[in-house]
């Protein structure tokens, strides 16, 4: 670690508070020129340091840079956390890693995407420092028909971290969509890899995005998208927050896949339960949305009266 992250640590862990050149120099067994070197660094990257004669640096609150120390101040288990300031994709760029042999839990944060994506290669908005892009490198243990649960478990995650962090209330839609106050928040791709040789799962990653601060979105977008703060207004550090909350939630889940942790609170955020929708894919037409079984495949009743078990894979709905 260089310098410059050393002394990012150390103030990310005292956010709000003065932390003199003399006391960082001490802590970290370099010189005081050395500490100015590289907060004039971390100024130059966009991070609101404060110096003061006699007082040292201070990291203020509203400093909003997202970074490895930023989200490991708020994080309980180990995980290896790599933040970019663009790439193409995090899920590129994880996969990339899971290649070169990254561990499970290696997880790469961006504050921008040039080619985001979701679901069926469609595009996901991604501008700069306004939300959160987050890949996770997986090795899973499990069955290939359990690891389909890991974007169910992520959606769960998603949903709880946003109301933990920002006290709003947040929905699922089937499958792999947060919803808040009827809007998309954030979506979530789950990718793998499997072995030539024995056909076994080599690697998965899972992928999210999340509006946090988006306060302009592309006109297709505009009716059906929404941010978390829309007036671009939190705190320095929510980005953090919200990225280690989901991190730590996911985990949860997705070591709990076998007993099926996650199906409760994702059957109760359904927004599609009840709900006449449209189905396209495989089966297409109008259907009601009778339940989610334990298996995350969407129950429905068509017009003519055939009540059909609906695979993520195989089609797509629209609520009418």
């Amino acid at each position: 670690m260089s310098v410059k992250q050393d002394v990012l640590k150390v103030l990310e862990k005292r956010r709000g508070e003065s932390v003199s050149g003399e006391e960082l120099a001490d802590e970290l067994g370099v010189s005081r020129a050395a500490v100015w070197k590289a907060v004039k660094g971390l100024k130059a990257e966009g991070h609101a340091i404060h110096a003061a004669t006699n007082r040292g640096y201070l990291l203020e609150e509203d400093s909003d840079v997202l970074t490895a120390p930023s989200v490991q101040r708020f994080l309980t288990h180990d995980f290896d956390v790599i933040v970019e300031k663009k790439v193409t994709s995090t899920n590129d760029a994880a996969k990339k890693l899971a290649l070169g042999g990254a561990k499970e839990w290696t997880v790469i944060l961006s504050e921008e995407q040039s080619a985001g994506r979701g679901r069926f290669a469609r595009s996901f908005y991604s501008p700069r420092g306004a939300g959160i892009y987050c890949s996770v490198v997986l090795r899973p243990g499990y069955t290939a028909a359990e690891t389909l649960f890991i974007t169910t478990c992520a959606a769960v995650a998603v949903a709880e971290g946003i109301e933990r962090v920002t006290g709003r209330s947040a929905d699922i839609k089937w499958v792999n969509d947060v919803f808040v106050s009827g809007k998309k928040v954030c979506g979530i791709l789950t990718e793998a890899s499997f072995s030539v040789e024995n056909g076994g799962l080599e690697y998965a990653v899972l992928g999210f995005g999340i509006n946090v601060k988006t306060q302009a979105f592309p006109a297709e977008l505009a009716n059906v998208a929404a941010a978390l703060y829309p007036d671009g207004e939190c705190s320095g550090d929510t980005r953090a927050k919200l990225v280690a909350c989901i991190l730590e939630r996911f985990r949860y889940y997705y070591e709990n896949i076998p007993v099926r942790a996650f199906y409760p609170e994702y059957k109760r955020r359904s927004i599609l339960i009840g709900k006449t929708v449209l189905v396209t894919g495989g089966e297409s037409g109008e259907a009601e949305v009778l339940d989610i079984d334990e298996n995350c495949y969407l129950r429905v009743r068509f017009a003519d009266g055939r009540e059909c078990p609906l695979s993520s894979g195989e089609v797509s709905v629209k609520i009418q």
